[in-house]
This record gives structure tokens, C-alpha cells and sequence, in this order.
């Protein structure tokens, strides 16, 4: 039996809705870089703020990111998880060398860093699994 005489099989369609547990990682990402960004604006230029409120720039590059989260983009989940490392670090040197409110705004950003990075760690590994669970036989 040649290729040609091989019945015809459909094509696979990529799959338009993300499980729920897709649906809560992206919501969770979307939601932590979102309040990141607000953090980092209303620290930098309300809050606490440190000379002329240029460190409040910071905050642009979190607002890259939010369509590709909103579109379920996975390199955007990829680079996003490397990216909030920045913030992670910039977070534990000021709350350890800050006083007073910085501190605690440093210890927030701390935390919403790492719930961006566990949100899209678990969507990465999710969406990998789910592919690798399709090529498997």
C-alpha cells in the first residue's frame, strides 16, 4: 500500500480553550505583573519615592508582557518568568537596605515576583506536559 491509497486523515487544529488550570495560571500571571507594575509606579512616585521619581521607569517593562499573557502567548510566559528575576533581586537588596515603608513595598515586590514566577512556571510546564501527553502514542 502505497502513501498515495493511505486513507486521508484529518489535520490536527490547534486547541482554541485552555484547560482550567491553563485559565487560572495565565489569570494568576496577568494579575501579578499587572500589581507589579502598579507597585513599582505608586512606590517610585507616591510612596516612598527616591530623588526625582526616575527609578519609576522600571515599571515599563512589566507592561510588555500583558498582551502575550491576555493571548496565552508561551514564550511570553517563558521570558516573563526569567525577566521577574530582576525585580526579585532589586526587591531583596532594598528591603534588607531600605527603612521603614521601602522596606515593606521591597518585601511586596519580593512576593508578587515570585507568585509571577510560580504562575508562569506552572503554565509553561503545563502546556509542555499537555503536548508531550499528545505526541506520546
Amino acid at each position: 500500500m502505497s502513501t498515495l491509497d493511505a486513507p486521508l486523515r484529518a489535520a490536527p487544529t490547534p486547541r482554541t480553550e485552555p484547560t482550567p488550570r491553563e485559565r487560572l495560571s495565565r489569570h494568576v500571571a496577568f494579575g501579578g505583573t499587572l500589581s507589579l507594575a502598579v507597585l513599582c509606579l505608586g512606590w517610585e512616585l507616591w510612596w516612598a519615592p527616591i530623588g526625582q521619581g526616575t527609578l519609576a521607569i522600571k515599571a515599563v517593562p512589566l507592561l510588555l508582557p500583558l498582551l502575550g499573557l491576555w493571548r496565552y502567548r508561551l514564550y511570553t510566559f517563558r521570558w516573563l518568568s526569567l525577566m521577574v528575576w530582576l525585580y526579585m533581586t532589586e526587591g531583596l537588596v532594598r528591603s534588607t537596605s531600605d527603612r521603614g515603608l521601602s522596606a515593606g513595598l521591597a518585601a511586596g515586590e519580593v512576593a508578587l515576583s515570585l507568585i509571577i514566577f510560580i504562575a508562569c512556571a506552572a503554565h509553561v510546564r503545563q502546556r509542555l506536559g499537555e503536548a508531550k501527553a499528545k505526541a506520546a502514542p
